[in-house]
């Protein structure tokens, strides 16, 4: 599996910034990749087992990811798996953690994939992981942005 770790200081409270984070109904408000963020099977706020359908916009609108919450720790920690079957992926995980510092707090979000076709991981898995690198900085900056 590839993975990266991007981290960011944002300047507010990790209960803050976690909640906005989790906050489907507010999402799109300062997500730089998503068309659209929605809880589903159900599920009305987010926490542990939740399920959640996030849609990338045009450029990565093909992207459609549901995922299933197994961490939820409200300020701390969250940490989600791929339950859908997208185009190029075979495999997602992430988590998120905040810890409060002076001036703010420090988000540091991990991921890994694994590319699909498995013939074409070679070619995939690079350039996915380059561009899934960038994103998250970039939302990353935005929430922070959008906390100012």
């Amino acid at each position: 599996m590839r993975g990266a770790t991007v981290s960011t200081l944002v300047p507010a409270s990790s209960e803050e910034a976690f909640a906005l984070l989790h906050n489907y109904d507010r999402r799109l408000e300062w997500d730089t990749l998503l068309r659209k963020a929605e809880l589903t099977r159900g599920h009305l706020v987010a926490k542990k087992g939740a399920t959640s359908l996030c849609v990338g916009r045009p450029m990565f609108g093909i992207f459609k990811m549901e995922t299933r919450y197994l961490v939820y720790k409200k300020g701390e920690s969250a940490a989600v798996e791929l339950i859908s079957r997208p185009p190029l992926f075979d495999k997602f995980a992430a988590s998120i953690k905040h810890e409060d510092m002076a001036g703010g707090s420090m988000i540091t979000y991990k991921f890994r994939f694994t590319a699909r076709p498995k013939l074409l991981r070679w070619l995939l898995e690079p350039l996915m992981l380059e561009a899934l690198r960038l994103e998250t900085a970039k939302r990353l900056q935005a929430l922070s942005h959008f906390l100012s």
